[in-house]
């Protein structure tokens, strides 16, 4: 039996104008996303130790502003979100703790069931990258994880990041730059310490 509730609801869908796609439940956000914004997060800089905390800052503002959401890109939505959650992480964690900005990069074997060489080595490889990553501008971080290792069309980032498509291929020419230059500079380094 239909309430009546329902049958307004559906007959108001219709004038929410473009995009008028009903906004998806919260579990579905939460179920579709979690692993992309705690991929993203890590990427972005949140240490482990704190990355659940800005993950649970994400959600409630999702939870809050669910029933705004237009029905377009979830995932564009909940990037603008987490940019700003992590901005402001990173504000916070400055003021508090000025000298522990250089938070040592703690990356969890992702690879469950993987021998224990194996998951080693994709430890000290997400270590290294996480180190690479930290050297880099924050605006070009986000725009190198975001396409390079999510595979993201830039021209979806640069609308998540409300900025224009030629800044976003600036930034992540940019990002592609350091991070080879990191690279280098890590492998000398490894190299010097095992002579």
């Amino acid at each position: 039996m239909l309430a009546l509730t329902d049958v307004s609801s559906s007959e108001d869908s219709p004038e929410r104008g473009p995009g008028s796609a009903r906004p998806p439940s919260f579990d579905d956000v939460y179920r579709q996303h979690v692993d992309f914004l705690y991929r993203s997060a890590r990427a972005f800089g949140v240490g482990g130790s704190a990355v659940d905390d800005v993950l649970q800052d994400v959600f409630l503002v999702v939870h809050r502003r669910l029933p705004e959401h237009d029905g377009r890109s979830v995932r564009k939505w909940l990037l603008r979100i987490l940019f700003n959650v992590v901005r402001e992480h990173r504000r916070s964690f400055r003021k508090q703790m000025p000298a522990a900005s250089g938070e040592s990069a703690d990356v969890e074997a992702t690879a469950h069931g993987a021998d224990p060489e194996q998951g080693a080595a994709n430890s000290e490889a997400g270590r290294l990258l996480l180190e690479v990553l930290q050297t880099m501008d924050d605006d070009q971080r986000e725009v190198f994880v975001l396409a390079d290792i999510e595979q993201m069309p830039v021209t979806e980032i640069a609308d998540a990041m409300g900025t224009s498509v030629n800044t976003a291929y600036s930034r992540l020419r940019l990002a592609r730059r350091d991070y080879a230059a990191a690279v280098a500079r890590l492998r000398a380094r490894e190299e010097w310490r095992g002579r």
